[in-house]
């Protein structure tokens, strides 16, 4: 199996390339800095071993989005079995808005370009690659009434910016996937119109392949799932839908979930939006 994986270069997406990488899947990583696994003892070992593969690029670039698809191509001697999306910036803090983003539109964006570049052969229903996109639970308002009211509050104070972007990939992948958008418009500064325009995106409905996966207010605690259950309880719950209640989720948990339970079951994910939290 070979995968590409952009948003790799740490977090969920590190975390779970490693997993695959472990598994004997070999990766191409789409990277801003290739130089950041210089002194990965780990990764370095697969680079050597070539599994693993650097790609140097920017994800809001059409044209650097372009040749990492060319370059995962490549390295899958033709073939490609997953896309791992999990791009997301680094945010500042700011006193009158919470966390803001350098670049608002980043995870939209990049996203877009992701769908746009995607080479001819990838294109057709037989041939697509499963896709799993991060973004995150309680972005939506039907989603953020779910949440405890701390974490409600917490979200609407401090990250009102990054959901907004989340919010807007969560928009594209509803368009690819063909569902029905009920929620309020993006904000054009995220999503312009006419997006559905875009050369090279998808039909409304033209790509189907999509596991979409929104944990919960993410922290760096240990891989619980490795574990496996305690005194009958699941060390994480994970649902198609909405979830009531729960507050956090490791990040290496999501890692858990992705190359663990749903990619050894895509058909009962395909196509769904999972909920992952404690």
């Amino acid at each position: 199996m070979h995968a590409f994986v952009l948003g790799g270069s740490k977090n969920i997406g590190y975390y779970a390339a490693v997993r695959l990488l472990e598994q004997g899947t070999s990766v191409t990583f789409f990277l801003r800095n290739t130089s950041v696994f210089d002194k990965d003892a780990k990764i370095q070992s697969y680079i050597k071993d070539g599994k693993a593969h650097l790609v140097k690029g920017d994800g809001t670039v059409l044209e650097d989005v372009q040749k990492g698809w060319e370059a995962a191509l490549e390295y899958g001697n033709g073939t490609l079995d997953l896309v791992l999306f999990s791009i997301g910036g680094l945010p500042n803090i700011s006193l009158t808005k919470g966390l803001v983003l350098a670049t608002p539109d980043l995870c939209t964006r990049s996203l877009l370009n992701l769908f746009r570049t995607m080479p001819a052969t990838l294109r057709a229903p037989g041939a697509q690659p499963r896709l799993i996109a991060i973004t995150s639970r309680g972005i939506t308002p039907s989603s953020h009434a779910t949440l405890p009211a701390a974490l409600r509050a917490f979200y609407s104070l401090l990250l009102g910016a990054p959901h907004d972007d989340k919010y807007g990939a969560e928009r594209v992948l509803a368009h690819c996937l063909g569902v029905p958008w009920t929620q309020p418009d993006v904000k054009p500064t995220i999503l312009p119109a006419g997006w559905e325009a875009f050369p090279g995106l998808p039909a409304e409905g033209g790509f189907r392949r999509i596991l979409i996966v929104r944990p919960s207010l993410l922290t760096d605690g240990e891989c619980l799932g490795d574990k496996g259950p305690k005194n009958g309880k699941a060390p994480y719950k994970a649902v198609a839908g909405e979830v009531d209640g729960g507050y956090t989720v490791s990040r290496r948990d999501i890692a858990h979930f992705i190359v663990q339970e749903a990619l050894p079951n895509w058909d009962q994910w395909e196509g769904k939006g999972a909920c992952v939290v404690y």
